[in-house]
């Protein structure tokens, strides 16, 4: 007998869930078919990655727009039973109201997260105006669907993990469900992160390479990402081989 395909409700109440306690990967696939294997390789939930979408449509990260970001939440969601975590850039707008409106599209694809950061694309929001951000975005979502609050830390040179502890405690405040800060990856900074916001989880973004996850579990992290490293890799790879492939191809006259 077929096994019985999950209700959207169905997979936001089992992400929910892996966020209660212990501690899960969250891989960031870029296509249906990277959210097909990971699938298939056991992973209990998934994440989307701007960079991996955009290289895939022959894009930069941060080039595509609402509609096209919109189509490619839809195109994992259908590929999967598997929860998915959207990259949801900055909500693909500055304004309070305007985010609200944009991640109630985004829920409206099936997501079972929404991760919003504090970047423009150009600057840093101011830490009231991105606080109001975040509450706009609570406001506008299903209490199932999760919401990430996201500092984008490493945008700014010279922030300290001082700004960027304050910054997420005062998401966590405003309503984000589970709180990011890309590439803070020092133990004791980390430590200091998920002591700050509990009893709210923390994700750690890592590399493809893994390096640090047994640790970052040790110290409380409830979920480790990877960004765009595997669709890097996978890019990388094909670099590789289409380039030994012109490689071979015999001088013409």
């Amino acid at each position: 007998m077929p096994t019985p395909v999950p209700t959207i409700a169905e997979k936001r109440a089992t992400f929910r869930r892996l966020h209660d306690s212990g501690f899960f990967l969250i891989p960031n696939a870029w296509d249906a078919g990277s959210a097909v294997r990971l699938t298939k390789l056991g992973f209990r939930a998934i994440a989307s990655t701007s960079a991996g979408a955009a290289w895939a449509a022959g894009r930069q990260d941060g080039e595509l727009g609402l509609e096209a970001v919109l189509a490619h939440l839809r195109l994992l969601v259908a590929a999967t039973d598997l929860p998915i975590n959207a990259d949801f850039e900055n909500g693909f707008a500055d304004d309070p109201d305007a985010v609200a409106r944009n991640v109630f599209l985004a829920a409206e694809t099936g997501v079972a997260g929404v991760s919003i950061e504090d970047w423009s694309g150009e600057r840093m929001y101011d830490l009231p105006h991105a606080v109001d951000r975040i509450a706009a975005a609570r406001a506008a979502l299903d209490p199932s669907v999760m919401l990430i609050g996201r500092n984008e830390n490493f945008r700014v040179p010279g922030m300290s993990v001082a700004e960027s502890v304050t910054r997420a405690v005062a998401y966590a405040e405003a309503g984000a469900d589970c709180l990011f800060v890309p590439f803070l990856l020092d133990p004791g900074a980390v430590a200091e992160l998920v002591q700050a916001v509990a009893p709210k989880p923390l994700n750690v973004v890592v590399g493809a390479d893994h390096a640090g996850i047994a640790e970052y579990a040790r110290l409380g992290v409830r979920r480790c990402s990877v960004g765009a490293s595997l669709a890097g890799a996978a890019w990388q790879a094909f670099d590789t081989a289409a380039a030994q492939l012109k490689a071979a191809e015999p001088a013409t006259a």
